[in-house]
């Protein structure tokens, strides 16, 4: 991990370069070499990689032969929509979530309006999630999970991956070592962002439908309790050492500082209206958020959770990243932008 010299709460971020092309991005995610990964939906049914100074590396479709990984009852191309990605421990791959699948043996077009039951009644199919491997760039495997999988995590233990299914009302627990999934644990209405403490034992999971984390022990595979944070929350992240949390609540314009291990609410920065996706410097003293109604980007001390900066974006910023290859931070605009800001 870089030190930041100076700590990255004495920085304000810089607008360094804006990337256009035939993009959609809901998300961007750094790997651990540089590169940055944009998940562009059903709406250009491509993932697009970038290169640390921001060229495009390539654009890699959706479009997959299932049969070819051994999936039957779908025959000939079939295709996803890329909305979120997360890398293995060492940076070999990346995993992406697909909102929806298309092609031959899939019913409907998911959506964000759905239950269990009435997604089942409509024949919304299961979706997939694929494996990029970094150097390839190629999708090499396939995982079959829940109906509108959302966002993921791999425990950094490399034994499973997590993914939260918005319609199903759960995590899957996907085996790393077989490629199939374990369980679907249940959570409860829409489930969407997910922490994995550095040990591997516990998952802190955002119940957007309500206003709670879930906490899911990792070695029995129940959820063991639940946290009161507010309406909404989106993501979830842990800073370096485990001790904080912090919580995205979509539906308060806040971003909330929770003990981890007591649950207490210890600081709240209100961002802006819709704070969805944030980033954590690799130091841990800063935060970093994108408002997605307010059209904007703020920076929070996380000491005292004192809001630094804020600055516009473009229409509705959606995902956010930090790269510590070059100390930039990376904001996805979902109306097709990805801008690069300098956080030296």
């Amino acid at each position: 991990m870089p030190v930041l010299k100076p700590p990255s709460d004495a920085r304000l971020l810089t607008l360094v370069h804006t990337i256009y092309g035939a993009i959609s991005p809901k998300s961007v995610v750094a790997a651990p070499n540089g590169l940055v990964f944009a998940q562009n939906m059903m709406y250009r049914h491509t993932v697009t990689v970038y290169a640390r100074d921001g060229r495009l590396r390539k654009t890699i479709p959706d479009a997959v032969d299932l049969a070819k990984f051994g999936v039957s009852g779908h025959p000939g191309t079939s295709n996803g929509a890329p909305v979120e990605a997360a890398f293995s421990p060492h940076g070999r791959y990346v995993y992406v979530s697909n909102y929806s699948m298309y092609g031959a043996g899939f019913g409907p077009e998911g959506s964000d309006a759905c239950t269990p039951r009435s997604a089942a009644a409509k024949g919304v199919s299961p979706s997939f999630v694929y494996r990029i491997g970094v150097k390839s760039l190629r999708i090499d495997a396939v995982y079959q999970v829940g109906i509108v999988p959302k966002f993921l995590a791999v425990t950094p233990d490399n034994k499973y991956l997590l993914v939260s299914n918005w319609c199903s009302y759960s995590v899957s627990v996907v085996s790393l070592r077989t490629g199939r999934e374990v369980k679907q644990v249940y959570i409860g209405p829409f489930p969407r962002g997910i922490a994995v403490t550095n040990d591997s034992r516990t998952a802190y999971i955002g119940v957007m439908g309500g206003t709670s984390l879930a906490v899911l022990d990792l070695r029995t595979l129940k959820v063991k309790r639940s946290i009161f944070v507010g309406k909404g929350p989106r993501q979830v992240l842990l800073g370096p050492r485990d001790t904080f949390l912090y919580v995205s609540l979509n539906g308060e314009s806040s971003v909330l500082k929770v003990a981890r291990r007591s649950g207490r609410i210890v600081g709240r920065a209100f961002t802006g209206r819709d704070p969805r996706s944030m980033a954590l410097a690799p130091d841990g003293r800063t935060l970093y958020v994108v408002n997605y109604i307010s059209n904007t980007v703020t920076e929070v001390r996380t000491s005292d959770m004192l809001t630094l900066q804020t600055l516009s974006t473009g229409h509705n910023p959606i995902g956010i990243t930090y790269n510590p290859r070059r100390n930039r931070v990376w904001v996805a605009v979902y109306t097709g932008e990805i801008l690069v800001f300098d956080a030296r």
